[in-house]
């Protein structure tokens, strides 16, 4: 605080200071009112035209017919309520906005898609070629198809479920066609000049004088696995030639661009130059009603109107919140524009976004009001080479000092549509060898959890669908999952004929996610003791991670062993300061394990530190409460 006066009263002292006491003790009730009333968010990711399908047929390249699809009408009240029960809080349908898809629509009004600029049979959802409409695969009456969607809309509410789906405002599919744009919604790239490479107001970059160019393909790749189409003639028609998804700016793009797509303009010119205003120095300490009243008088790019357009009819229809594809490719200053706006609707809304820059991260989520970032170039890297047998977890208390400022921001995951399943042979091998990280991922900070579909069955995405190769469930062709598809039990969502190892890491899974969004110290403070025991503990070792959390009513000790053959003990030392902290006092105080509440062990403390024996099998933990 600075004075004007050198001299205060005595009166105005003692004034000031009962008005501080009074404000922090104001400030005192709220920060217990948030941690009372906060809890950990669990997503669910499911990839919706999979998670229903009952095919086992698995052809590579295979059509509906042979191999299936999964329905909006799949997700039951109860399979809904399976998925609730696990320990999830928010559901995210991945490829619900319509997509190119190689099947015949056109009695529905829907034109064809090219298999020459179409990944896959069934397309890739991060080509959207109508943002205001569903995918027509996904409904059993694909005339109904928006219909059945708002139906799905209302039956994940009524689970007790909030629900995202996917905008991707860097590419649209090559051939974007609207069929059900609202009233006054013109069509991307409707009144772009196409005679010039850049206009701040056209929504595309073009090649001027130049047609588009399908790739080489490589390897022997053929589109549809080489199927006879009248379409896939390695030809498609567009000219002048549009700037590819990923930002290649020839006419031809290379096979490994992505060349189904076209990237979006934000206004952005070719040498970098921005062409909207920039947000004022401080405005990253601004809450988004400031960021919202920012733009209220600005000139914005069309493409910027575009998408919060979208964004807002999605929201305006039930939908809860968004996964943002590539959202470090888009201007920071745009999330700032739409999310803000997103918010203004819906200040619960959940957005979150994939950003893999780390020196991006808090402009990201300061300046353009994202809720949560994937934490994958560091959490989930580093715990993927422990999970292999070549890394640290020496490593991870750094990384959790570095982003200590922005940790309940960074979501954390395990697996996701675009990384190897954990039971893959690229990955681990074992679906086992992720509970150790699946324990550590979800209670070290307070950030959302992530879980992937058929991730808690162990799924090992060993199927040969058609386009890209196994070790990740395709995103791109028709197939059945069979992990999951075992759980479904043809649709009774009982686990009826998952194995009995399926059944036990469901169950794994479930009581940890449920403890995790019931817990109140997940919402707490957190502290490193893995490397006070590394230098203080004999057998302790860099295969296992500890560290505390706690809050006013709890008081966690977590401890991990990633190695998947050794067992460990030792007398696990809990820190002075820490003991201090939990005013614990010279004596014996006794937890129990918050996973299975089968082990009960002894914490005794002594000259003001504590000591905890512990016996970890190979890749077991333990979330030891005191009681």
């Amino acid at each position: 605080m600075r004075l004007n006066k050198i001299y205060i009263s005595f009166f105005m002292l003692v004034t000031l200071f009962m008005a501080c006491g009074k404000e922090k003790q104001s400030e005192e009730k709220q920060t217990m009112k948030i941690e009372k009333s906060a809890h950990k968010k669990v997503v669910y990711q499911v990839f919706t035209r999979l998670f229903g399908n009952t095919n086992t047929t698995n052809k590579p390249w295979g059509t509906i017919e042979e191999n299936g699809v999964g329905k909006f009408s799949d997700f039951t009240d109860k399979a809904l309520k399976k998925i609730k029960d696990l320990g999830v809080t928010h559901i995210w349908y991945t490829g619900i906005p319509h997509h190119d898809v190689i099947r015949d629509y056109t009695e529905f009004g829907i034109s064809n898609d090219d298999p020459d600029v179409v990944k896959g049979r069934a397309g890739s959802p991060y080509a959207v070629k109508d943002y205001y409409n569903v995918n027509p695969d996904l409904a059993d009456n694909p005339a109904q198809r928006l219909a059945e969607f708002k139906a799905l809309i209302k039956r994940t509410h009524k689970a007790g479920l909030q629900l995202i789906i996917d905008i991707v405002p860097n590419h649209v599919a090559r051939n974007y066609q609207g069929l059900t744009n609202p009233e006054g919604v013109d069509d991307f790239g409707a009144k772009d000049d196409k005679t010039v490479v850049y206009d701040v107001n056209n929504n595309f970059y073009y090649v001027p004088g130049e047609a588009f160019k399908v790739p080489e393909w490589q390897n022997g790749y053929q589109p549809l696995g080489g199927e006879n189409n009248p379409l896939a003639d390695h030809r498609f028609e567009e000219y002048p030639a549009k700037w590819t998804g990923n930002g290649s700016r020839a006419a031809q793009p290379d096979v490994n661009d992505w060349y189904e797509t076209v990237k979006i303009n934000y206004g952005v010119s070719p040498d970098g130059r921005k062409d909207f205003n920039e947000l004022p120095e401080g405005f990253e300490n601004k809450n988004y009603k400031k960021h919202f009243d920012f733009w209220k008088d600005k000139k914005v790019p069309s493409s910027w109107i575009k998408f919060k357009d979208i964004a807002l009819y999605w929201i305006e229809m039930g939908v809860d919140g968004f996964r943002y594809d590539m959202a470090e490719m888009v201007p920071v200053e745009f999330w700032s524009y739409m999310n803000s706006a997103i918010k203004m609707k819906n200040e619960n809304a959940f957005l979150m976004a994939e950003v893999y820059n780390p020196d991006l991260y808090r402009d990201y989520i300061r300046k353009g009001k994202m809720d949560y970032l994937y934490d994958k170039v560091q959490l989930y890297d580093t715990i993927k080479n422990i999970m292999q047998g070549h890394g640290s977890t020496d490593h991870i208390a750094a990384i959790e000092k570095w982003k200590k400022d922005i940790e309940h921001h960074m979501l954390h995951f395990l697996e996701n549509h675009d990384e190897q399943r954990i039971a893959s042979p690229e990955f681990a091998g074992n679906a086992l060898n992720g509970k150790p990280a699946m324990v550590v991922s979800a209670t070290i900070s307070t950030s959302p959890t992530l879980v992937y579909f058929g991730q808690e069955l162990g799924e090992p995405g060993a199927e040969n669908a058609g386009f890209g190769s196994p070790s990740r469930t395709s995103i791109f062709d028709y197939i059945g999952v069979p992990n999951l598809q075992r759980w479904v039990n043809d649709k009774k969502f009982d686990g009826g004929a998952s194995t009995e190892e399926e059944k036990s890491l469901r169950d794994f899974y479930k009581r940890l996610l449920n403890f995790t969004i019931n817990s109140s110290a997940m919402m707490g403070a957190y502290q490193d003791i893995h490397h006070h025991n590394r230098y203080h503990t004999e057998w302790y070792n860099d295969k296992v991670l500890s560290y505390v959390r706690w809050d006013t009513t709890e008081k966690l000790i977590i401890v991990s062993n990633f190695n998947d053959s050794n067992h460990y003990g030792f007398d696990l030392q809990i820190p002075e300061d820490i003991i201090k902290k939990w005013n614990l006092k010279d004596g014996e105080y006794e937890t129990e394990d918050q996973i299975y509440h089968k082990d009960k062990t002894t914490l005794k403390v002594e000259n003001g530190v504590g000591f905890i024996r512990v016996e970890l099998d190979p890749l077991e933990s333990f979330i030891l409460k005191l009681k």
